[in-house]
């Protein structure tokens, strides 16, 4: 099966090309380039987007705006191509690629994301004894390090949602319009509109 996976809910998009399990390729880059990656993917396999079979699309938490690009992109090529998909948590994604290691994405606000706390303070990570991986590891760096956590170089891999972990990820395949995005808390608009 030839299955298009991407998240895009951090600051670096990934995406990858995927035949029954088998990586055909991968990229990174911005939100704002999916699609140019998309292309580029589908151009390096000899493959055309009505090949695909099925799309695993990243859910966050991350970025509002990146993420809604993500699952945008995702649902307008699902209707596009009449093919179903599968959400994975970037949380997930992350977990998978340093072989469960802590995922820390950057929240904004001075916060963090991980796995069961929602949003929070990177003082307040339980990072003791554990590899932390993501932008936001990197970002607060020493904050984890000086709580007894191990964050890997800044350009180390292990930092990227990458997209092939996605697809490895995904189970179930369905309808794109029901893959629900994971926010944990509202977008900066609804906060400085009340």
């Amino acid at each position: 099966m030839l299955v298009l996976a991407f998240d895009t809910a951090t600051d670096v998009a990934t995406s990858a090309l995927l035949d029954d399990g088998e990586v055909l390729g991968e990229r990174a880059s911005v939100a704002k380039t999916l699609l140019e990656d998309v292309d580029a993917l589908l151009r390096r396999a000899s493959a055309r987007p009505r090949d695909l079979e099925a799309l695993v699309v990243g859910t966050g938490p991350g970025s509002f705006t990146s993420t809604r690009i993500g699952l945008a992109t995702a649902r307008g090529l699902a209707l596009a191509l009449g093919i179903e998909g599968a959400g994975v948590s970037t949380l997930d994604a992350l977990a998978e690629g340093s072989e469960g290691g802590l995922p820390v994405i950057d929240a904004r606000r001075g916060e963090v994301f991980v796995p069961g706390a929602g949003a929070v303070s990177p003082e307040d990570v339980a990072a003791a004894g554990r590899l932390c991986v993501g932008d936001g590891a990197r970002r607060y760096r020493a904050v984890l390090e000086a709580n007894g956590g191990e964050v890997p170089p800044d350009d180390d891999a292990r930092h990227l949602p990458r997209a092939t972990f996605h697809a490895r990820l995904a189970t179930t395949f369905g309808p794109v319009e029901a893959i629900e995005p994971v926010y944990v808390r509202a977008p900066d608009a609804e906060r400085w509109r009340g």
